[in-house]
């Protein structure tokens, strides 16, 4: 059963190395996801998944002490996630991302596994993928990575469309009121268009709290680089 949940962005650049001498842009999105998942470790999960989002239309699970690396952002720095045996496969960049948040935070509250979703899975599939999470232990927490559109602004990734903030506003919603309903309702097809990353893995939570009665906290909310962030704590 799901008791608690985490939602963070995954933008390499949350990394300060990545980031620079544009580090301390995002310093309020760092806190706020140390504050987040300080509330997974309080839930004394006996499990936790960090759900991300990856390339295609299927799922890939990656074991704990899988690694990964930010070198194809021209930083010399590798991470796992968690500890363990290191596996062949490496971490997508959302999953590196989130054993960069892990490791920050020290944690060591529960055996992990990782989860790279493709962006391209639909939502009953996603939905699906959550419940089969939740119900593989007694207490089970998800970190979900994943971005908002990357349309806010002329300068954005996906350049400015007047789609982009209405779009957020409804994520930013639903995270804050912990509602399933709207997360599963997200469109996929507009996600794509809006360059959103965080869709599949957002339905992956939705999916999963089904039925938990969890409460929800929006922590933070930002649109740097006209790309939606959101932090938000379920529990």
């Amino acid at each position: 059963m799901l008791v608690a949940a985490a939602v963070c962005p995954c933008p390499p650049l949350l990394v300060p190395e990545v980031a620079s001498g544009a580090a301390p842009e995002l310093d309020a999105a760092r806190t706020a996801c140390a504050d987040a998942v300080g509330v997974l470790a309080a839930s004394r999960p006996d499990r936790l998944y960090v759900v991300g989002p990856a390339g295609g239309a299927e799922r890939t699970a990656f074991p704990q002490g899988s690694a990964g690396s930010f070198a194809g952002f021209g930083v010399d720095l590798s991470v796992r996630l968690g500890e363990g045996p290191r596996a062949e496969r490496e971490l997508p960049a959302s999953l590196a991302v989130a054993g960069w948040l892990l490791d920050r935070e020290q944690w060591a509250a529960a055996p992990l596994t990782g989860l790279g979703v493709g962006e391209r899975r639909d939502a009953a599939s996603c939905a699906a993928d959550g419940r089969e999470l939740a119900g593989s232990a007694e207490r089970v927490a998800l970190l979900v990575m994943g971005d908002g559109s990357a349309c806010r602004t002329l300068k954005a990734p996906g350049y400015l469309d007047d789609r982009a903030a209405p779009f957020d506003a409804v994520v930013a919603g639903a995270l804050a009121a912990a509602d399933t309903a709207a997360l599963l309702g997200l469109d996929v097809d507009l996600a794509r268009e809006l360059q959103a990353a965080g869709r599949a893995p957002w339905q992956v939570l939705a999916g999963a709290a089904e039925g938990a009665g969890l409460d929800g906290r929006l922590l933070h909310e930002d649109a740097p680089y006209g790309v939606g962030y959101f932090v938000a704590a379920w529990s």
